[in-house]
């Protein structure tokens, strides 16, 4: 098999797998953090050569599960509004986050939401606020916009991730 074919089946696998490249996931990570490849690599635990390859295809997976899920939970971070609106602090502090994050993964255990619909904003949302503040953003918006309001609510609430 040609290094391209390789290159593509790989891509391919990774598309099955991760639902798109990772190479495209990368990248929008070091543009959302402003960080060097080398450096994101580094807040994953993963090596940048190695990095690299996965990014390109040379390689289909990331194998270290760990590896994985700080990728999903630096995802995760860019929605967080310091970190969306550029603040450096709050850039930082998610990188710092999730540089010292030792991810409990194992078989029955990834640390990646299954939630669909409304629930996938539920850990987002507890992330950036307490119960009490969603409930008092809920009070404050429910006469103009009742479904987000319920929204909120049911954040603050439900006790199932």
């Amino acid at each position: 098999m040609t290094q391209t074919s390789n290159v593509q089946r790989n891509l391919a696998l990774q598309r099955q797998w991760y639902g798109e490249p990772l190479g495209d996931r990368v990248r929008r990570l070091v543009v959302a953090f402003r960080i060097s490849q080398a450096q994101l690599a580094e807040v994953l635990g993963i090596s940048a050569p190695m990095l690299s390859q996965v990014m390109s295809g040379r390689r289909a997976k990331i194998g270290n599960p760990s590896v994985l899920a700080r990728l999903v939970m630096l995802e995760r971070k860019v929605l967080i509004p310091g970190v969306a609106a550029g603040d450096s602090d709050a850039i930082r502090q998610a990188l710092e986050d999730v540089r010292h994050s030792r991810p409990a993964v194992g078989r029955d255990y990834l640390p990646v939401s299954q939630a669909t619909g409304e629930e996938a904003a539920w850990p987002v949302l507890r992330q950036v606020a307490r119960p009490g503040e969603l409930e008092a953003v809920a009070a404050m918006i429910e006469g103009q916009h009742p479904g987000l309001a319920g929204l909120l609510r049911r954040a603050a609430h439900d006790d199932g991730d």
